[in-house]
Formats: structure tokens, C-alpha cells, sequence
């Protein structure tokens, strides 16, 4: 009998657990899925809290200075993951640097994921708009030459893939490749217990994620003082201290929960009527795809990926960014419509499960490393 070797894969990132963002859950459910399927993904990643189990490889590191909760590590290759048949990067900046060496160093294909649009974050780093602007143009410039040192790069939506060939100009090979949704663990589930533990009743939409200035999470606030709905934020970030504020000078309808466990999640957006989600940086908006997941529509920017994750009138509405009274206006339509949207949310379910996404990225793996049956 034929059977296909997996390629051995050696994973860099900047960031993992316990940091709580889309990058870190999507490695974790990958390299979950591979592993599972009986294949090797190891983890690069900088030293935390996170005690590290078999295949995750924590090297030294120190604290990112402009973001808390953040960590740099020293941009080395452990001996343990030397021996791969290719490196995936998930990260062009330090770690990323330790994965394109080891590629070079041991020759296999160097694969390059595209997560975030960094030069939209340079504004944590200054108060000066012409600085921020300049040190966007640096960033954007050291991208395009990371990724053009890569043998393809994968980007989680369209809009993500043509901002890399339009907008950065690399001319490595870019392919889709979704993040994913655990749709064992994300379905709808009953809310009451969630509802009853933080005090919720009513209508009830809802943003959770990280509280980044750049994700316009105001313009929620803003958008839901004229509807009679309690608006919740699950999550943290800089950005919290100053939404509080405006929830109080307006005397808005908001509910800050903080962190959530992972476990509390499906309950989150079960007992949401609607999924808010007004940032226009996102590369695919990896909460969206949850939230369908537990039949719960969307509502969101008309900009970056989210123009393609909400499917405009079956899935959710899009507003266009900024305009406050267009995203309240949608909002409302969505929570008038909201049966009919949750059932072609869950109609997704499929389409959009992680392991669909693993599916293709063996693909993609397999195209840099052919690998002989045996």
C-alpha cells in the first residue's frame, strides 16, 4: 500500500499563547490538525507564561516596549527543529528572520504567511503623524523584501492577497489559504448560563477581540446609542480606557466583560443578536468567521477583508467605513432580519471550518515539497 510522508514543518511566530489573538489561535489550530493527522508542525515563539508542551520551542525574549502583553524574542533557531522539510513563517519580523535563515541554512522552502497589516500599527509607536506615516513606509518596505525572499506566501482572503501584489508589490507567488473556524468547538449553544454570569438581558451586540485603536471600536458606541440593544465588549487593549470614557459621556448601553475563556466563546456569540465588528484593517476577521459559525450575522466595515467575509444581505451588511449612521442603520436591519441571516450563517459552517483550511494548506506544502510515496 502507497502512503504520502507529510512534510516535517518548523512554524515561526512572534506571537502565541498566552497571548489571545487570531495569529496565535490559528497556528494552535493548525498545527493541532496537522499533528493530529499525523503529521509534525513544531513552534518557535518567544518566551511567556505559557508552559510549552511537546513540539513548541520558546526561545528568549523580552518585552515589547510600545504594546503590553507583547513579547520580541532573539531572533535564533533551536537544534530541534533543524531537521524539517520546510519553514512557515508567520511573521516577517524577528522570529521570521530566524526562520528564513534556517530555510537558507539547511536549504528547504521558506513559505510566508500574511496575518497583519503592520503598517497600520506604527501609531503605537509615535504621536506624530508624519513620523507614524514614515515609519509605514519603512515597515510596508521591509515586508515586501521579507516576502520576496519567501518561495510563496499565503494570505487568508483576496482583499489580504491584493494588498500584498497591489498595494506592497511582491512578486512572490501569493495563495488563499483561510485561517479556519473549530467548528466542533464554535456552534450555537445555549446562552442562558453566559447571560445569567455577566448580568445580560435584552438584545445584546457585540464586538470581541483586541481593543486596538485602528479597529474603530467607537464608531460602535456611537452607532448603537439610538437602538435599544446593550452593546458588549469581550477582550482588553489599549484602546479600553477610552471607549469606557465615550460609553460614559454618552451615557451609552455598554457592557465591558474583559478577557474571555476560550471555553466561553461559543456562549459569547450564541448570546449575541449581532456581531459588530467595525474595523477596516482586518486580513480576513477571523471573530466574523466564529460568530457565523454559532449562526450569529455580521455587521461590519466595507473595507479590507471584511468586504468579503460578510457576504452583504445573505451572511450580514457592511457599512461604509466611518459612517456612523450607515453602520447604525445596518445594525438595526440585521437584528430585523436576524433569523434569516443566522440560518445562511450556519449554512457556512463548512466552507469556512479549519479543517477545510488545513486541507488546503497540505496543498500548499506539498507543492514546495513533493514528497515520494513509500
Amino acid at each position: 500500500m502507497l502512503t504520502t510522508m507529510k512534510p516535517a514543518v518548523a512554524a515561526f511566530t512572534d506571537t502565541y499563547l498566552p497571548t489571545v489573538n487570531g495569529v496565535t489561535y490559528t497556528i494552535r489550530s493548525w498545527r493541532d490538525r496537522w499533528r493530529d493527522d499525523g503529521g509534525r508542525m513544531d513552534v518557535v515563539y518567544p518566551r511567556s507564561s505559557h508552559t510549552p508542551v511537546d513540539g513548541e520551542h520558546p526561545v528568549r525574549s523580552i518585552p515589547f516596549p510600545f504594546y503590553d502583553g507583547y513579547r520580541l524574542g532573539a531572533p535564533r533557531v533551536p537544534d530541534a527543529v533543524t531537521d524539517v522539510d520546510l519553514v512557515h513563517a508567520h511573521t516577517a519580523f524577528a522570529l521570521g528572520l530566524a526562520g528564513l535563515r534556517l530555510a537558507r541554512r539547511i536549504d528547504v522552502p521558506l513559505l510566508a504567511s500574511y496575518h497583519t497589516p503592520t503598517g497600520e500599527y506604527t501609531s503605537y509607536f509615535t504621536d506624530s503623524d508624519r513620523l507614524a506615516g514614515a515609519l509605514s513606509r519603512v515597515t510596508e518596505s521591509y515586508e515586501r523584501w521579507y516576502f520576496d525572499h519567501a518561495d510563496l506566501v499565503v494570505a487568508p482572503s483576496e482583499p489580504a492577497r491584493d494588498h500584498l501584489v497591489d498595494d506592497l508589490g511582491v512578486t512572490t507567488p501569493v495563495r488563499i489559504v483561510s485561517n479556519g473556524v473549530d467548528t466542533d468547538r464554535f456552534r450555537p449553544v445555549d446562552d442562558a448560563a453566559f447571560r445569567e454570569r455577566y448580568d445580560l438581558d435584552g438584545t445584546l451586540i457585540g464586538y470581541t477581540g483586541r481593543h486596538g485603536y485602528e479597529k474603530r471600536l467607537e464608531d460602535l458606541i456611537d452607532a448603537a446609542t439610538d437602538l435599544d440593544a446593550t452593546v458588549v465588549f469581550g477582550g482588553d487593549g489599549p484602546a479600553r480606557d477610552a471607549l469606557e470614557a465615550r460609553a460614559d459621556s454618552i451615557d451609552a448601553d455598554v457592557e465591558f466583560l474583559g478577557f474571555l475563556d476560550r471555553e466561553e466563546m461559543p456562549a459569547f456569540y450564541s448570546a449575541l443578536d449581532v456581531f459588530a465588528f467595525p474595523s477596516p484593517v482586518e486580513t480576513q476577521g477571523l471573530v466574523a468567521l466564529e460568530a457565523y459559525a454559532c449562526g450569529t450575522p455580521v455587521v461590519g466595515a466595507d473595507s479590507g477583508a471584511l468586504s468579503q467575509t460578510i457576504d452583504d444581505g445573505v451572511t450580514g451588511y457592511h457599512f461604509e467605513t466611518g459612517n456612523v449612521e450607515d453602520f447604525g442603520a445596518n445594525l438595526r436591519r440585521a437584528l430585523g432580519e436576524r433569523d434569516r441571516l443566522s440560518g445562511n450563517c450556519l449554512d457556512r459552517r463548512e466552507r469556512i471550518s479549519v479543517e477545510r483550511s488545513v486541507s488546503d494548506l497540505e496543498g500548499v506544502y506539498e507543492e514546495l515539497t513533493p514528497v515520494a510515496a513509500v
